[in-house]
């Protein structure tokens, strides 16, 4: 097969199309020839040297998302047949023309989906009901900030709060990117470059009960102001850096969480529970209330024109390679 290889850390020139041999298929996996891959932060911040793949998982190429093509089957395997086309979360090795992935991690395609849209998904839609559902707790007719809104992980956040009955708040880097947000279904949009988003909710005097932050830093003590009674605080990146000022009083008297979460390490059947989550809960809303949205598909070729534009932040959505042959 070929596949993008990290042969050593650095920027995104590092990144080269290489052949490569795919391991041999375990009995709960299924081989998938893929259509395409997603593009998210970490895998940036492995091809950095940051992030290291958790054992078992492939070590130099990169990839948490995929759809494709099933083409041969682990003999344990009862839930599939070849020649479905499916969705996957994995640990690594996306980038490439084929990859093996356990059963339990494949969703269906959801309907008006393409194969390709589909590699748009899994990271994000697992990313997001992890946090906001699951160890977030979210209840219908909950306000929830999310930082980022225009990231991927953003316009599945908006979609999602949405689908489910919530009202979703954002931030985002330009006017452009919040207008699409508010046209997506956020009931408001701050861009963090003109404005505080902490004045202009209190300002509003709108309380949240859920902030998903992967900023952290200087938005810690903001997000803990704005938070109600037995408000959530869910970190999951920290891309202004780690280290923040908490008011621990404050926490106390509020009853606040603070909590986060990483989703790549975790079990198959971790994982598994999430899959059957998504399909049952929110699948059902494509096409008419969630779609992909999808800023650029480049070709399997040039990852490195597809990092340069994820670290630009320019982008609006996924990004996605399509590693169709």
């Amino acid at each position: 097969m070929k596949a993008i290889i990290i042969p050593h850390p650095g920027g995104p020139e590092v990144l080269q199309l290489r052949e490569s041999n795919l391991p041999p298929l375990q009995s709960n996996e299924v081989k998938i020839r893929v259509a395409a891959a997603g593009v998210n932060r970490p895998d940036v911040a492995q091809r950095k040297g940051n992030y290291p793949p958790p054992p078992g998982a492939p070590q130099d190429i990169p990839g948490l998302e995929i759809s494709g093509t099933i083409t041969e089957l682990g003999e344990s395997v009862k839930n599939w047949e070849v020649g479905d086309q499916v969705c996957a979360l994995v640990s690594g090795g996306g980038y490439a023309t084929q990859i093996n992935v356990p059963e339990e991690q494949c969703l269906v395609i959801p309907e008006g989906v393409s194969v390709l849209e589909a590699a748009a998904l899994p990271e994000t839609f697992f990313t997001v009901w992890n946090n906001v559902f699951d160890i977030g707790k979210f209840r219908a007719g909950e306000r929830v900030l999310v930082h980022g809104g225009s990231s991927g992980i953003g316009v599945a956040a908006i979609q999602m709060v949405k689908g489910m009955g919530g009202k979703a708040y954002v931030t985002a880097g330009t006017e452009d990117k919040c207008n699409f947000c508010s046209r997506l279904g956020a009931d408001q949009a701050i861009n963090y470059n003109t404005e505080d988003f902490e004045q202009v909710l209190r300002d509003k005097g709108i309380k949240l009960d859920i902030v998903l932050d992967m900023i952290g830093a200087s938005y810690t003590p903001k997000n803990l102001k704005l938070l109600n009674q037995n408000g959530r605080l869910i970190m999951i990146n920290t891309m202004g850096g780690k280290d923040s000022n908490v008011d621990l009083r404050r926490v106390m008297v509020k009853k606040l969480t603070i909590t986060g979460s990483t989703l790549r390490p975790q079990s198959s059947a971790y994982k598994a529970k999430i899959a059957k989550a998504l399909m049952a809960e929110i699948w059902p809303f494509f096409p008419d209330k969630i779609k992909p949205v999808i800023h650029k598909v480049f070709p399997l070729a040039q990852a490195a024109d597809a990092h340069a534009l994820m670290e630009s932040s320019a982008h609006i959505g996924k990004i996605l390679l399509n590693c169709e042959e």
